[in-house]
């Protein structure tokens, strides 16, 4: 049998394993030492399109029935742990030999798929203490000293945080507006151009509050949160941002809910007009995001905003009531080093936002901006401890906290995203999404909506196309999905 694959010659490590079910966390821990390589994990016996075009030392074969891991000629073997278990005695075999092969250690371990908070905070209601769960942290994942500590200190946080929430019994309302000014090369949201489908944004509104009427019918409660997402929701004009607020105002009863959020990311998308259209409707955070402040790095990026507009719209936002404003950055774009981050953090100082929202890039093989940094020869640079550093040292040094984090595929360093704000100005909306502890409902396209049912936990889904016309066109058949995901709820 042979696999397809899409391989270079010397950028492809493939793997072959005789078990399946270990071929995410295979991929995540070997692309994590080697990012610029394509990973391959297929099983024995399979032959890759072409094996002649492979070096045989880029090669790893995993024998699970008989705990061998080999690398060309190595050959390293490992037991199961009684604690562990087979699945996550082999991550930590393989986490060890990648270790050994390329005398690095990452951040984070060996830990894939999983909230390094969540870990922390399964233990804490077990009853260990802060030193057994550093320590199962450190042993058990192989977590650093550091981010084992970050990730009890916002567990704790979380929880306290959590404590003041009737989470179990209520739900938050997500809603997505999928339109950007322009798409920022770096961005894997859901976004389409506002410019091209202006003509239709009528329809795409309609639909959604044909969603917007179901939980207004299937739900009694106030939603605890309610987060306008997308894409950038200040991207709809003034008169449909009014039109989508007093709707879903008419028809949710908000006056109990905890927080209101819109993103207003890009600073090109925003008015005057638009922050008093929020206010009045009662929205009390928003968030206005620079991602960075070098104007050399924005045009990289395809983020066709200017420094100067960042910092207009923040004072707009302030001048019009707003006490609550997030701004995210990214660590880790392309052209930029220890000078650069640090002259965004010093810049982003001098504004004082409430919450600072600190991204490490993750770029994909065939994303549009690894395909643009090809085409014009820069390298994108990989995360470090350093900037990291600089970033912390920044919210603290504004009176901020870290509060909730969260990793994805292929970011760089192996590192993390890590939300910090000033105590009371925490975004409670991201702490129930990630901890998956309560119910979303979610409207609009490509939005997600989870059902968390406690003792035993389980968490349910169901989706909304990201395709526009899909969603409008079978917004019926979303509704009726709904009603199944949260009947009796």
């Amino acid at each position: 049998m042979i696999q397809q694959d899409s391989c270079e010659k010397d950028k492809c490590i493939v793997v072959r394993v005789d078990t399946n079910g270990l071929q995410y966390d295979i991929n995540a821990i070997v692309k994590a030492f080697y990012p610029d390589k394509t990973i391959v994990v297929t099983e024995p016996g399979i032959l890759l399109r072409d094996d002649s075009i492979y070096d045989m030392s880029a090669w790893m074969n995993v024998d699970t029935s008989r705990g061998i891991i080999s690398i060309g000629e190595d050959i390293h073997t490992y037991g199961i742990d009684k604690v562990l278990g087979a699945k996550n005695s082999f991550k930590l075999a393989l986490y060890d030999v990648m270790c050994a092969i390329t005398g690095r250690t990452l951040p984070w371990g060996n830990l894939t798929g999983v909230r390094p908070t969540k870990i922390a905070m399964t233990h804490m209601r077990e009853g260990m203490s802060n030193p057994q769960i550093l320590d199962y942290m450190m042993s058990h994942h192989k977590v650093s000293e550091a981010k084992a500590h970050l990730a009890l200190d916002i567990a704790h946080r979380e929880a306290n945080l959590l404590s003041k929430i009737d989470h179990r019994h209520g739900y938050s309302l997500y809603i997505d507006i999928p339109f950007c000014p322009t798409t920022c090369l770096y961005c894997s949201f859901t976004s389409y151009p506002y410019a091209a489908w202006k003509s239709r944004i009528d329809e795409y509104l309609n639909a959604l509050f044909k969603e917007i009427d179901y939980v207004a019918e299937a739900f009694v409660r106030t939603p605890d949160t309610i987060y306008i997402g997308g894409g950038t929701p200040t991207s709809l004009d003034e008169e449909n941002l009014e039109r989508l607020l007093k709707y879903l105002t008419e028809r949710i009863d908000i006056s109990g809910c905890l927080e209101f959020t819109c993103e207003a990311g890009r600073p090109d998308s925003i008015t005057r007009e638009k922050l008093r259209i929020m206010k009045r409707y009662g929205i009390t955070r928003v968030s206005i995001n620079p991602q960075t402040m070098q104007q050399k790095t924005l045009d990289i990026i395809g983020r066709r905003v200017a420094p100067a507009q960042v910092i207009d719209a923040y004072h707009m936002a302030r001048e019009e009531g707003f006490d609550n404003i997030n701004m995210d950055i990214i660590l880790g774009l392309p052209g930029e080093g220890v000078s650069e981050v640090a002259d965004t953090l010093r810049r982003i100082r001098e504004l004082k936002p409430d919450a600072l929202t600190v991204h490490s890039l993750a770029i994909k093989r065939a994303s549009a901006l690894k395909q643009h940094l090809d085409e014009i020869g820069i390298e994108a640079l990989v995360n470090t401890d350093e900037t990291m550093a600089l970033a912390a040292d920044c919210a603290h040094s504004m009176g901020m906290e870290p509060y909730y984090l969260y990793r994805q595929k292929n970011m760089s360093g192996n590192f993390e995203n890590t939300g910090y704000s000033i105590p009371g100005k925490e975004g409670i909306y991201n702490i129930l999404i990630m901890e998956e502890v309560q119910s979303i409902v979610a409207l609009g396209a490509g939005a997600i909506s989870k059902r968390v049912d406690y003792d035993p936990i389980n968490i349910t889904r169901t989706e909304n196309p990201k395709d526009i016309d899909n969603y409008i066109t079978r917004i019926d058949e979303m509704i009726t999905r709904k009603k199944e995901l949260f009947s009796v709820y």
